[in-house]
Order: C-alpha cells, then structure tokens, then sequence
C-alpha cells in the first residue's frame, strides 16, 4: 500500500527499515523523505512504524544481551 504520494512510499518500505533498525517515525522519514513534503501522510506512517516497532520487539522477545554477546576469541 502506498503510504506517502509525495515520496511513493510504501508500508512494505517503512517495515523493511524498521527490520533494519529503525526504531521511530523521524529515522524513516530522515531515510526515505515520507511525511516531510506535504505531511498528510504523517500519522499514517507513525501508525506503520509503531506497529513494526512493536511486532520487532515481539519477535525478539525471548533474546537476551547473552545471546546477542559475540564471543571473544583468543
């Protein structure tokens, strides 16, 4: 679904960022422009980032620190 006219961004875009790490509606809009043209998209991208942000989390849930350490060789 196109989310920002403007920009031709898609939902489908907006996630694929925050799977990559973006974590708020200012870092997707800082890498891809959507809602800082006319701005009527701006609630519809919060709403899409939150969402990601949250189904992120979920995901990682039963991840911990340990789990993420890289091992030290030597």
């Amino acid at each position: 679904m196109l989310v920002c006219h403007c920009r031709g961004i898609s939902d489908r875009q907006i996630r694929r960022l925050v799977k990559e790490g973006a974590t708020s509606t200012r870092e997707v809009a800082m890498a891809t422009g959507a809602g800082l043209r006319c701005g009527g998209c701006r609630s519809n991208v919060k709403k899409i980032v939150d969402q990601a942000v949250e189904r992120e989390f979920q995901r990682t849930q039963g991840t911990t620190f340990l789990d993420l350490a890289i091992p030290v060789e030597g």
